[in-house]
């Protein structure tokens, strides 16, 4: 079982249901479709970020990386990233990434509880 988030590029939605709807819609598009499209700029570079962090689970011989799939960079198509964590892992990886999104300029999006996964930044405000 993992914890799922997903990142896209776009402006912050105005609330949640509307979040989960561009969700969907970009989930449709990008991932649930017969093929693939290589992940935009800015979403690589948010993925290459995050392998900056943790290694991916492909490579991570001391067991140390959250990520429940890999290669990571798979868990991306045009301007959307959806990817999971180990549970054991889950806050402290989320959290990051999160952070990372919103440093970003992206939006991240906590797919279990359906909101928008605001950084420690973003809460602030």
């Amino acid at each position: 079982m993992s914890y799922d988030l997903a990142v896209w590029e776009g402006e912050r939605p105005a609330n949640d249901k509307i979040a989960s709807r561009i969700f969907n819609d970009l989930y449709d598009r990008y991932l649930d479709s017969e093929t693939q499209e290589p992940p935009s700029e800015r979403i690589a570079a948010y993925v290459a970020a995050l392998l900056e962090r943790w290694c991916d689970i492909t490579e991570d011989r001391e067991e140390t990386s959250p990520w429940s799939v890999g290669p990571l960079m798979d868990s991306a198509s045009g301007p959307l990233m959806y990817f999971g964590m180990g549970w054991s892992r889950a806050g402290e990886a989320s959290a990051y990434a999160a952070d990372l999104a919103d440093s970003m300029g992206l939006v991240c999006f906590d797919v279990q509880e359906g909101r928008q996964a605001l950084s420690a930044v973003a809460n602030r405000r």
